[in-house]
């Protein structure tokens, strides 16, 4: 695998990052990754050079599962090796009148419980998982700046929040002298992409790296699922168990005209290439020549990580990079809908 400078910091990470959010998480009475499995998928993406790890403190059942995971593992491998990151805003105690959001009590309080269970004196990247209403963002970024004074915190990143809300912290910043937000970390993905050109264009003039959530669209893009009425955009066979069979937020999010031109054009790159629709999907990311993009992988099995990682060995065209972006729209140039 292949490295890049996370947006304009001098750190290098691998060109795709392991997403941890399925581990210790519960579907029902599903364990969808126990320790046991989440270390297999750790030495998997570790083996093949990856470096870069994202997890959240609320990631898991209880919360901080996913960070514990994380945490156990490193302490059988060289913690300098790997650049972690984590995040801060939803609420970890729902007892606790300070539980949530971006104050300075609670990004205290939270920072502490992270290295802990991350078993490390320091987080390479700390995002705020949201924009949180009621705080003033000058607050917020003056309580960040500081774990960066105490070495705490090596970078900050900003997770999905509008382009105005984005701008507008960027500026605090610049004027205040606070450490900035270098990474930003939004929904993205082939069918996804005027949604958030705001917010993107933002990262683009301000130098800040882009690591995409849902690449993969909740696995629509993987092609393993199939248009059943080619009149309802919404009609879908899902594979047993597959996000699709069980998730509304899967048709809310993810099912629509667009998304199926898209995953069409997709699907024949991918056969011109010899590759995976996953694998194109994310070649399309990573191919970004706006900003620095490093998809955020997740997976359940090792094979599904490899299919993944081999993302890295595959190479698309520039026109047919075009193609997939221009299958949004139809002849006349209109965005098919969501």
């Amino acid at each position: 695998m292949d490295y890049r400078r996370l947006g304009s910091t001098g750190t290098r990470v691998s060109e795709l990052c392991f997403g941890t959010w399925r581990f210790g998480r519960r579907t029902g009475d599903v364990l969808e990754t126990d320790e046991e499995r989440a270390h297999e998928l750790l030495d998997a993406f570790a083996d093949r050079g990856g470096n870069f790890i994202d997890t959240a403190n609320v990631y898991g059942d209880p919360n901080g599962t996913s960070e514990e995971y994380v945490g156990n593992w490193l302490a059988e491998r060289d913690r300098e090796k790997y650049v972690l990151a984590s995040k801060v805003y939803f609420g970890f105690d729902d007892s606790h009148p300070n539980g949530s959001g971006l104050s300075r009590t609670h990004i205290r309080n939270q920072i502490e419980g992270t290295l802990d269970r991350l078993d490390t004196d320091y987080l390479d990247l700390y995002y705020i998982h949201r924009w949180d209403e009621g705080t003033p963002i000058e607050e917020t970024l003056s309580a960040l700046d500081g774990l960066v004074a105490d070495g705490k915190v090596n970078y900050l990143g900003a997770s999905t929040m509008a382009a105005w809300q984005l701008t507008k912290a960027l500026w605090e910043s610049d004027v205040n002298d606070y450490e900035r937000f270098e990474v930003t970390q939004p929904l993205f993905h082939a069918g996804y992409y005027e949604d958030v050109e705001d917010y993107l264009s933002v990262a683009e003039d301000q130098g800040l790296a882009v690591c995409p959530y849902s690449p993969l669209a909740g696995g629509f893009l993987t092609g393993k699922y199939t248009r059943a009425d080619p009149d309802d955009p919404k009609s879908v066979r899902a594979p047993d168990g597959s996000r699709g069979s069980f998730d509304e937020r899967f048709e809310r999010f993810y099912l629509s005209e667009r998304g199926w031109k898209v995953l069409e054009t997709v699907r024949a790159v991918a056969a011109e290439v010899d590759a995976t629709p996953a694998q194109v999907a994310l070649r399309w990311l990573m191919d970004q020549e706006a900003f620095t993009c490093v998809p955020i992988v997740g997976a359940r099995t090792v094979d599904q990580l490899e299919e993944n990682l081999g993302a890295a060995d595959v190479s698309i065209t520039a026109e047919q990079h075009d193609r997939i972006t221009d299958a949004r729209y139809d002849e006349d140039g209109r965005r098919w809908g969501h």
